[in-house]
């Protein structure tokens, strides 16, 4: 028998797909002022991370990354890998974060199978990813992510220099939620201890509700400070980067 209830539409009014997308706007919102990210001597508030984030979709964007599309990274915890757990989803791509501790064989494999399109390095990693992309079969845009807390060399093996790269991109850029929450947002691998490494998927629902439980299973307090410690590249740091945007710290 069908109910009255089970007539009921889903209309704009009454259901949005669940996105942490959706903390970064909140956030940039309500607290824009506040540090969202402190790396060494620098800073940024939510309201220049949510626009850097539209400047670094809207150029994914221009270099034709799309829904689906795989955007790598092989970077430690950085202002940069923060605002890529935003800005590859906002340009509708999937998130993969390598684990810097593994070799370019493996990495290779990784880039491979998950089809990587793009693939930001720190110059920390150059020689392992320059060792790794030799070994892939696609062509791969690479683009230099200069650290200002990093003490070795900083020598470039991509196309693009991060910062003056995504300079050229609009913060008023109009991103989309996913049209579905069952979308992915991020691809991670197994270490390959067993064999080659397995990819596991997470979706934008799941990513959301991890995330908001992570503010109630530690005991948040609101606009938490949050010392990284869990690389960023671990389970995307098991989501706290969006915990906190939803938190506000």
């Amino acid at each position: 028998m069908v109910s009255a209830y089970d007539e009921l539409p889903r209309t704009a009014a009454n259901f949005v797909a669940l996105s942490p997308l959706r903390y970064l706007e909140r956030a940039a919102y309500i607290y824009p002022q506040q540090a969202a990210i402190i790396h060494g001597e620098r800073q940024i508030t939510w309201q220049h991370t949510y626009q850097r984030c539209r400047q670094f979709a809207h150029q994914l964007a221009k270099l034709g990354i799309q829904k689906n599309d795989t955007v790598s990274v092989l970077l430690p915890n950085i202002p940069a890998m923060i605002e890529a757990h935003f800005a590859v989803p906002m340009a509708g791509a999937v998130l993969n974060t390598l684990n810097t501790r593994l070799d370019a064989k493996t990495i290779a494999f990784m880039l491979e199978h998950a089809e990587s399109k793009v693939l930001l390095v720190d110059p920390e990693f150059r020689e392992v990813a320059a060792e790794a992309l030799k070994l892939v079969p696609q062509e791969i845009v690479v683009i230099d992510v200069f650290d200002s807390e990093f003490e070795g060399e900083q020598i470039a093996i991509g196309q693009y220099e991060y910062e003056s790269w995504l300079a050229q991109g609009n913060p008023e850029f109009e991103w989309l939620l996913p049209q579905d929450e069952w979308d992915a947002i991020s691809l991670n691998y197994t270490s390959g201890t067993t064999g080659n490494p397995k990819g596991v998927v997470y979706h934008h629902r799941g990513a959301y509700l991890n995330a908001a439980s992570n503010i109630l299973a530690c005991g948040m307090k609101p606009r938490a400070v949050y010392l990284w410690t869990l690389p960023l590249f671990h389970c995307n740091g098991w989501c706290f980067a969006w915990s906190i945007a939803a938190s506000g710290g």
